[in-house]
């Protein structure tokens, strides 16, 4: 058991918000790898930020080469992987920034978590619904190939489960949506919210 106790900081999240004139919250985007959720996430920011809002971008694969790049595939370290993304998303929303997170968090239970987190209107879960066979047909990193040759396991979609979320506040499948459409819709989602 932790015997860290909590520090109440001085400066309140309002007051950091306020500077910033914007009000700060977690845009979480989840979906199967090549969904197009990296893609979203980065038109999303630019969009943001020409409107001058203050962004940071938090990419799962990014992540796993520095703060969760001791976490393997198991069951385990995707769910300890999630709760470090969820954590470092709280804290920069406590700073003030609207946070956008690509992650595929493949778990029902890890992404209600994370959304626990949050105050009610901090948190909101994109879900990009784009099937499996599109994503494969994508491929852009070349890991459905791999997976479906047995080169590479656990991978999500395919020997890993992936679960599709009930109760995601706004949805979008990339092959229906073209992307750019895709973004803008997304922009006036997070806008209105």
């Amino acid at each position: 058991m932790s015997e860290a106790h909590p520090h109440t900081l001085a400066v309140p999240v309002w007051a950091r918000s306020a500077i910033k004139h914007q009000r700060p919250r977690c845009i979480w985007l989840t979906g199967l790898s090549g969904a197009g959720k990296s893609t979203l996430v980065n038109a999303l920011e630019l969009k943001l930020n020409a409107r001058g809002l203050h962004t940071y971008v938090l990419d799962g694969d990014n992540l796993r080469r520095g703060l969760c790049r001791d976490l393997g595939m198991s069951v385990e370290d995707r769910q300890e992987n999630i709760r470090r993304i969820a954590e470092v998303a709280r804290l920069m929303v406590d700073a003030g920034l609207i946070v956008i997170v690509s992650a595929i968090a493949p778990f029902r239970a890890d992404r209600e978590a994370a959304r626990r987190l949050f105050n009610p209107g901090e948190f909101y879960l994109v879900y990009v619904s784009t099937s499996f066979d599109a994503c494969a047909r994508r491929d852009p990193k070349g890991l459905y190939r791999a997976a479906l040759e047995g080169r590479l396991r656990n991978f999500t979609g395919l020997d890993s489960p992936y679960e599709p979320p009930l109760d995601a506040d706004w949805e979008v499948d990339t092959e229906v949506t073209e992307l750019p459409v895709a973004a803008r819709e997304l922009l006036g989602f997070v806008l209105s919210n």
